[in-house]
């Protein structure tokens, strides 16, 4: 199991993204506000500003005070390496 760091120590399993994508817009604003009511927001921006929200098959939404390109990034690395294996 392939590990991506999201900041600040924090870790979530590379299998289990489903998307990264920006905070800004309405709809993902809705997508954390209903995950903030259903439990299921976990918030690693350690209170800096989120500058990247990563969707996981379980459900659970992740926010990040790395940018989302930086986290792309290392979650394509990783897929990249998975493939390589």
């Amino acid at each position: 199991m392939k590990l991506i760091n999201i900041g600040f120590g924090s870790m979530v399993a590379a299998g289990r993204v489903l998307a990264i994508v920006a905070p800004d817009s309405a709809p993902i604003k809705r997508v954390i506000q209903e995950a903030r009511e259903r439990g299921m927001l976990i918030d690693a921006s350690y209170g800096r500003k989120t500058q990247a929200v990563i969707l996981m098959d379980t459900d659970h939404v992740i926010l990040s005070a790395i940018p989302t390109e930086t986290i792309s990034a290392r979650w394509t690395a990783s897929q990249e390496q998975e493939a390589e294996t």
